[in-house]
């Protein structure tokens, strides 16, 4: 999970790192922070080392022991500023951005303090719509460097916020054509340069912008995309061994499986709606969502397979596992869930959202048999063209996105997976349509809740007021934060031509989902 500094190679920390890391693969968590703590009593005045240990408890969801390490990390540095700015990485890792402003924002009041914190503070503020203090921050760091391509590109965002997209645009192109422009920035102005070519109508020049930040991609995508193809092959599996019988079996054991839990998944495929189904249902006052976390399969799955051999199949496994080790996963998950959350759920309903668990459906049958299952659908193309556009960090899920072929199977593939289990679910789902949410939500939002055993509240209406009271960490982050519009319906036509060679392998998915006639 992390390593020990390299400019001071230790043989004891680096076995203590190596043990550490194993025991962490084995999710025996405890053993494996109990070495990483080990090494920090080696070399206690090594603050690296305890940032490693703050990270450890944060993806522990441990967030007051993480703060501790960071507090200790900052004490014993010869460079608070550095070391606060790489504190402010580490809980952007552990996706705790409070934490991160802290140490940022520590940061920049330091003297000798990086552009690259500034920078960081800068892109927090611009996604927290903090403008004026972002603008400040990038004035910093631009009579450190004008030309410095982070700074630029900040720049450009800021002015495209602002409304001056001329500029942005400007800015932009002179970012992209510079020799020392690193990957990362070069990605992320590509991809922003096609955010504002699209908005302008101008779809081919948006296109070749993609392509480039794609083609930059690509070199780096090989180990993702051989995990994106194993959990395809697990998926095949489990189409072919999880019946409708399974899932029945599995159902009937919820008596077993006490206590009761009030939890409904949120799935369907990326860029369906979900983000904004969220934000509706969290505004009610009986349910806590929690936003794509890996909690479901990191904390109730995994357990339950930690002891088989590679290649066990998921039903072997799942259907091997005592009640008792299943009432352990369900109660880790919420207790992981609350950690993670920062409060109690209580009676209350849990929304998990998360659209890259469609193909974990039938795990979470076996681990919570009550779950109710919110399937979210949009117009496949206007899907695939939506996931085409997004400025995403390689997963393996994303590495589909690096070309339109990709993004079309890759679609076909997750939502042919649920039609697949769909004649197997009983009922316990229920479609949400994006069309339908946008163009009459308030009948949209009374059918779900009656679906998930709650009464209408009409502050659930005013979903983007409740929007802006949180953070959201999705990129439709912006837009569920203002009241409902349609622009966004049959996008897709405009890039037809590009989209033409490969409609074919979307069709069965367009006319089930009665999309044939839009």
């Amino acid at each position: 999970m992390s390593q020990p500094h390299p400019n001071k190679p230790n043989p004891v920390i680096q076995r203590l790192y190596r043990e550490a890391n194993e025991a962490w693969e084995q999710q025996d968590y405890q053993k494996s922070i109990g070495l990483f703590e080990q090494a920090t009593h080696k070399e206690p005045f090594n603050p690296l080392l305890l940032l490693n240990l703050a990270r450890a408890h944060g993806k522990r969801y441990d967030y007051p022991a993480a703060e501790h390490c960071i507090e200790k990390a900052v004490q014993i540095s010869k460079d608070r500023a550095r070391t606060l700015e790489e504190a402010g990485q580490v809980c952007l890792e552990f996706d705790n951005f409070d934490m991160a402003i802290s140490c940022f924002q520590r940061a920049c009041e330091k003297k000798g303090v990086s552009i690259g914190a500034l920078i960081n503070l800068a892109d927090i503020y611009i996604r927290d719509k903090r403008l004026d203090e972002a603008a400040e921050l990038i004035a910093r760091a631009a009579q450190m460097d004008r030309k410095d391509p982070r700074v630029l590109f900040q720049q450009a965002v800021l002015r495209r916020l602002q409304g001056n997209n001329p500029e942005a645009e400007s800015l932009l192109r002179e970012l992209v054509a510079m020799p020392k422009a690193n990957t990362s920035v070069r990605i992320r102005a590509f991809y922003e340069l096609a955010a504002i070519l699209d908005g302008q109508g101008e779809y081919d020049d948006a296109m070749t912008a993609l392509l480039e930040a794609k083609a930059i991609l690509r070199p780096h995508a090989g180990p993702y995309a051989a995990t994106l193809q194993h959990m395809q092959g697990r998926a095949k599996e489990m189409e072919q061994t999880i019946t409708a019988a399974v899932l029945d079996r599995w159902r009937a054991d919820a008596e077993k499986l006490q206590p009761f839990r009030r939890i409904a998944l949120l799935c369907g495929h990326p860029r369906s709606g979900t983000t904004l189904l969220e934000q509706v249902l969290d505004a009610h006052s009986d349910v806590t969502s929690a936003e794509e976390t890996k909690l479901m399969h990191d904390d109730a799955y995994l357990p339950l397979i930690r002891d088989f051999p590679e290649g066990t199949s998921v039903l072997q496994a799942l259907d091997s596992d005592p009640p008792s080790l299943i009432c352990h996963a369900r109660e880790n998950y919420f207790h992981c869930m609350e950690l993670f959350l920062r409060r109690k759920i209580g009676g209350r309903l849990l929304v998990d959202k998360n659209p890259a668990m469609n193909l974990m459906i039938p795990m979470v049958v076996r681990v919570f048999p009550e779950t109710k299952f919110l399937v979210a659908l949009r117009d496949p193309r206007d899907v695939v063209v939506s996931c085409f556009l997004q400025a995403l960090p390689l997963t393996p899920i994303s590495s589909a996105y690096l070309s339109l072929e990709g993004t079309v199977n890759q679609y076909a593939n997750v939502m042919g997976f649920w039609l697949e289990m769909l004649p197997r679910m009983g009922n316990q789902w229920m479609y949400v349509r994006y069309e339908e949410m946008v163009e009459d939500l308030p009948a949209t939002a009374r059918s779900v809740l009656g679906f998930l055993g709650l009464g209408f509240e009409d502050n659930v209406l005013k979903f983007y007021e409740h929007a802006r009271t949180r953070r959201v960490k999705s990129p439709s982050h912006a837009d569920v934060q203002k009241p409902l519009y349609t622009k966004a319906l049959g996008r897709w036509r405009n890039y037809q031509k590009y989209l033409e060679p490969y409609l074919p392998a979307l069709e069965r998915l367009v006319k089930t989902f009665n999309y044939d006639e839009s």
